[in-house]
């Protein structure tokens, strides 16, 4: 499905979300108000329990909101789903152990009913993005931990979706691979120029990728802050010690406090 030519690519308003449970109710997300226009590169930080990956499974229509709005590419997160409108990268790899890497890309393919020459034109076009090209052959136990999320994330664009969202990928990964990996990850979004909706823990990590960090608070998952990043869209990894970084950094950390604070 192609965007829309007017408005923006995701928006919610005043969306809550309300799990019931055993406990009593838990309030999720409360009072959401956000716009993301087409090829921003969007981060949500915020504390264990603040919602943002429950955010991101709203968009994806694995969860449903209890009240307020959100639309993706002007329809609801279920059409956007049947529209495959995106592609979805987990926290884990999810590679399938018995399938080759070219396999695992092709699976969603398959399950699409594209031919097999266009699923090979595919495989080979997003192992190239990712840097994964000659490795198609190999299984996903013969990868390091991030060649197999880069792997994932071929998996995701295989579906050339305008959006990928993005549940914290490289949490589990140490710092050097995480840094390869976001050098590789702002390149590869300056080539697609995809929205990218991102989860993180990480404040570096948030300010090095983002166009816009959303900050959140927990208890329940509110929106704290919303900084638009005044940084330039090339960005070597020497920019976090620059001063415009560490303000932005800054920022969030206080957003992050602030937001604790509230609960108190």
């Amino acid at each position: 499905m192609s965007l829309t030519e007017a408005g923006p690519v995701i928006q919610a308003r005043a969306l809550n979300l309300t799990f019931q449970t055993g406990d009593g109710p838990v309030h999720a997300l409360k009072d959401i108000d956000l716009t993301i226009e087409k090829g921003e590169f969007v981060s949500f930080i915020g504390p264990s329990g603040c919602g943002k990956t429950t955010f991101l499974r709203v968009m994806a229509d694995l969860e449903t909101p209890t009240s307020g709005s959100i639309t993706i590419n002007g329809t609801s997160p279920e059409e956007a789903r049947r529209a495959r409108a995106y592609g979805y990268v987990f926290q884990a790899a999810g590679l399938y152990p018995w399938r080759t890497i070219g396999g695992n890309i092709r699976l969603p393919l398959e399950i699409m009913g594209l031919g097999k020459v266009e699923q090979a034109e595919r495989t080979a076009r997003v192992l190239d993005l990712v840097e994964l090209s000659g490795f198609e052959k190999k299984f996903p136990w013969q990868l390091s931990g991030g060649m197999q999320q880069r792997a994932s994330i071929a998996r995701a664009l295989a579906f050339d979706a305008d959006i990928l969202l993005m549940d914290e990928p490289f949490g589990a990964l140490d710092e050097i691979v995480r840094d390869r990996l976001n050098e590789q990850l702002l390149a590869l979004w300056a080539r697609t120029e995809k929205t990218i909706g991102f989860v993180t823990h990480s404040i570096p990590e948030a300010v090095y990728l983002s166009t816009k960090i959303v900050v959140m608070s927990p208890r329940p998952g509110r929106i704290a802050d919303i900084i638009e990043s005044p940084l330039p869209k090339e960005r070597p990894l020497d920019i976090r010690d620059s001063p415009e970084f560490i303000e932005i950094a800054h920022r969030v950390r206080e957003g992050l406090r602030a937001g604790h604070g509230d609960d108190v």
